[in-house]
């Protein structure tokens, strides 16, 4: 899980960026004229365009305060201004967004250090003048103030992508070239970014408005991100910030960007759906259309509340963060990245501790990409339901972040349980400090009438690496079943996880372990950017002997713009240039069958699963190696030549009494 970089990566992958990255051979800019302008910086001092008469080069760059892109090639084109100001090169920065204020302009200046000029373009006349429509844009103009240069910073970002470091870096390629008296061999690129926020005339007429229609639609899918102190990267609870990013939000809504939401609505009905209908689609692009008009104010719906600083519906009763002192997260990720670190913390729970609510936070959103938080309790203290290993708990990934159980739901922790977070980080360019945070809801166990696991459904051959991942294979398939439920449960929702290959993910409900099921879920275009925690609307009933079977597919070509190498093949494993197949899934058990099972148990369970190639739960003849033939027939208690778990744990339970005796 690598390959990412500043505030929220989901919002510059999926959500903000737009536009190819293919150089374009033609481009009507190239040879235009720049004239003469005049603007103030954030300061109030007036900049004109002749006062770089003695310069070489000119690199203007329309840029915006929020757009995520923008964001991060602030501090680059700093270093780019300073690497290249002592050849005759001066950088200057124009913001024409009708939304950023002097106040935001100036923050943003300070933000990244900036020395050379930033213009506020009030009513973005230059960025008409020249032709620029995105944040960021690049034009760089030669002595006669002619575009010889027009388009992207490099490479590194793209629609759905997005990379450790540019294979191409376009504006200082072609400053090189210029400055060597060369013509520019790529002329022209396509801008990857943000629209600018233009200033429109509204349509006195329109039926749909602001206050009317459009607030209510962004309240019901998009404020809970896009608010303040939120992870969203803009607002969207402000007329004025709102009409700004209106074409911006037309464009992502239109090409299903936004909001994120990637089940196929084929299969299951999911409480958190946050897909927009039909009709709120076109009451969006119609309201773009008309140049966004505001309506009467007294029409907005009544403001929604939260609890400051979190997203659960209540303050946490524990909090705990990752470490004592914060983690120092690297200016530069190096050619592997930033591996994942885990913490370790001991909460100093004397006693069992039932879980209705979680959530886990980032201490800086701009390195952090992803957390997850796992309870990992005492040998004998956990609850087998499909699946092995530390109780996960909650996560921070863009699409999904806190977790609110049914009433009467609850995961157990155990006393003595350590709580263990596994962080991954991304640089961007300078060294930065977190110490990130969870947040637990606590209930009364009289309340629980149910006790939530969760499980998971992974190919046991692939995580040993008894295969890879085909280089340049872009349709490579991998499954996984469950063992058989061993009680009768409720499903709740589901968390498919992949790295950068990932291309789509199945949940089946299955009968036997080999015959194809019902379509719980079905993510036919996976993105590793929107890791989406599935809630289903309506519990399904699981009952004894139901297997939860998981398809995945991967994309391991050079079609996957994401891929880090096409023609290296993949093998599991945690950091990002691995694989993974973990089909995670959350059940309900009632709180009556959700007994704690022995060490023993546990251990008879990880050999069986080992074992176990038709994923039946039980452990026949054919599927033990001859040396271990002695054991089994030993464990096979009634001798049908057949080993279950039970069969396997009472075996290992006698053993280890007779050692000791």
């Amino acid at each position: 899980m690598q390959r990412f970089c500043y505030l929220i990566l989901g919002f510059m992958s999926a959500i903000l960026f737009t536009g190819t990255v293919l150089a374009e051979s033609t481009d009507s800019l190239l040879g235009k004229k720049v004239e003469n302008f005049s603007l103030k910086d954030f300061r109030g001092k007036t900049v004109q365009l002749s006062d770089t008469k003695d310069q070489k080069l000119v690199v203007i760059a329309f840029m915006g305060t929020e757009c995520p892109l923008a964001k991060l090639y602030g501090g680059r084109l700093q270093k780019l201004s300073a690497a290249y100001s002592k050849q005759g090169v001066t950088f200057i920065a124009i913001m024409s967004n009708q939304q950023d204020s002097l106040t935001e302009i100036a923050a943003y200046a300070r933000k990244h250090k900036i020395t050379y000029s930033v213009l506020k373009d009030a009513g973005n006349r230059v960025a008409d003048q020249i032709g620029a429509k995105r944040t960021p844009e690049i034009f760089v103009l030669d002595q006669d103030r002619k575009i010889r240069y027009h388009g992207r910073v490099d490479d590194q970002y793209g629609v759905g992508y997005i990379r450790d470091e540019p294979k191409r870096e376009d504006l200082k390629q072609a400053l090189t070239e210029l400055l060597a008296g060369k013509p520019v061999s790529v002329a022209s690129t396509e801008p990857v970014g943000c629209f600018i926020g233009r200033v429109r005339e509204p349509d006195a007429n329109s039926k749909v408005t602001y206050s009317n229609q459009i607030a209510r639609i962004f309240q019901k899918h998009c404020v809970e991100c896009h608010r303040a102190g939120e992870i969203a990267p803009f607002e969207l609870t402000d007329y004025q910030e709102v009409a700004g990013w209106s074409e911006t939000i037309a464009e992502v809504v239109r090409d299903q960007r936004m909001p994120p939401w990637h089940a196929s609505p084929k299969h299951g009905t999911f409480a958190n759906d946050r897909s927009l209908s039909k009709a709120e689609k076109e009451l969006i692009y119609q309201w773009v259309e008309h140049g966004s008009p505001e309506g009467n104010p007294k029409n907005l719906p009544a403001p929604q509340t939260f609890v400051t600083g979190w997203k659960l519906p209540k303050k946490p009763d524990a909090v705990f963060y990752m470490n004592d002192k914060p983690f120092t997260v690297p200016a530069q990720a190096g050619k592997r990245g930033v591996k994942y670190k885990y913490f370790t913390v001991d909460p100093g729970f004397t006693e069992d501790k039932w879980l209705s609510g979680a959530e886990a936070l980032p201490g800086n959103r701009a390195v952090v990409h992803h957390i997850l938080v796992f309870a990992r309790a005492p040998k004998g203290k956990r609850v087998r339901v499909f699946g092995e290993g530390d109780q996960f708990l909650v996560g921070y990934v863009p699409g999904s972040r806190e977790v609110m159980l049914p009433k009467g739901m609850a995961k157990k922790v155990p006393a003595g349980s350590k709580l263990v977070f596994q962080m991954h980080y991304t640089p961007i360019g300078t060294e930065q400090l977190d110490r990130s945070k969870v947040g637990l809801v606590f209930t009364d166990k009289s309340k629980v009438t149910h006790q939530v696991v969760t499980a998971q459904v992974i190919n046991e051959q692939f995580v040993r690496r008894k295969f890879s991942i085909p280089a340049n294979d872009d349709h490579f398939k991998i499954e996984g079943t469950s063992p058989a439920n061993d009680r009768n449960a409720l499903l709740l929702g589901f968390m498919p996880h992949m790295h950068l290959r990932g291309k789509s993910f199945r949940y089946e409900l299955r009968k036997t372990p080999d015959q194809p099921g019902e379509v719980l879920i079905d993510i036919p275009a996976f993105d590793f950017n929107w890791q989406t925690a599935y809630k289903i609307e309506k519990p399904i009933p699981l009952e004894v002997g139901d297997y939860i079977h998981c398809v995945a597919h991967f994309n391991n070509s050079d079609s996957n713009l994401s891929n880090p190498n096409p023609n290296e093949a993949v093998s599991w494993g945690d950091q990002t240039w691995n694989e993974m197949m973990i089909g995670y899934f959350n059940v309900a058990i009632p709180i009556e069958n959700a007994t704690v099972e022995s060490e023993f148990k546990s251990v008879a369970f990880k050999l069986v699963r080992r074992r176990d190639k038709n994923s039946n739960g039980k452990l026949e003849q054919s599927e033990v190696p001859l040396r271990e033939l002695p054991l089994f027939f030993k464990a096979d208690q009634d001798k049908d030549a057949i080993v279950t778990v039970d069969e396997l744990a009472t075996m290992i339970e006698k053993s280890q009494a007779k050692k000791k005796e």
